[in-house]
């Protein structure tokens, strides 16, 4: 696939212009959301041992809860602390032929995590020595696959930022 280039690319340009224009108002404008936060993500996985091992113990995201997952008998439903309230779940489903990690329409891009700017330079370390291949994209932020495929972000970025831009 490549990306768009020259008319096309300045026509793709006008549009996000033209939407921005009619659906973004001044923070000072917007009212409050309807929405307290984000309670949880959740992410189908192959191994639940082997999750809880990259996220506890590579990721240092602290295991919280465990549980059977109420919609699948059998499939474990699990969570891990992401700070200022929020949590990354999983879930397994044993016995279903789900395939590998795939990048569709209404599906997972990338998950942004926001670490403080230290803790990113050791995580990007601890990745690094584990063998994990990290795409380093800038000054703030990698990307990076977890074991089932799904694409994480680390940004250093404070929340509520990115590249220097208030986006909340």
């Amino acid at each position: 696939m490549a990306e768009p280039q020259g008319e096309e690319r300045d026509r793709l340009t006008r549009r996000r212009d033209e939407i921005r224009a009619a659906h973004l108002r001044p923070k000072v404008d917007r009212p409050a959301s309807s929405a307290r936060g984000v309670h949880h993500v959740a992410l189908v996985v192959e191994d639940v041992e082997r999750t809880v091992r990259f996220y506890q113990d590579l990721l240092e995201f602290p295991l919280t809860d465990m549980f059977e997952n109420r919609d699948y008998h059998g499939s474990t439903h699990f969570f891990f602390d992401l700070g200022h309230g929020n949590a990354i779940a999983f879930f397994d489903l044993p016995g279903v032929d789900i395939g590998p990690y795939a990048e569709v329409f209404g599906g997972l891009h990338h998950l942004a995590i926001s670490v403080e700017p230290d803790r990113w330079a050791h995580l990007k370390a601890k990745l690094e020595a584990a063998g994990v291949e990290v795409a380093h994209v800038s000054g703030t932020s990698i990307y990076f696959r977890d074991p089932d495929g799904a694409r994480l972000e680390l940004i250093a970025d404070p929340l509520g930022e990115m590249y220097g831009n208030v986006v909340l």
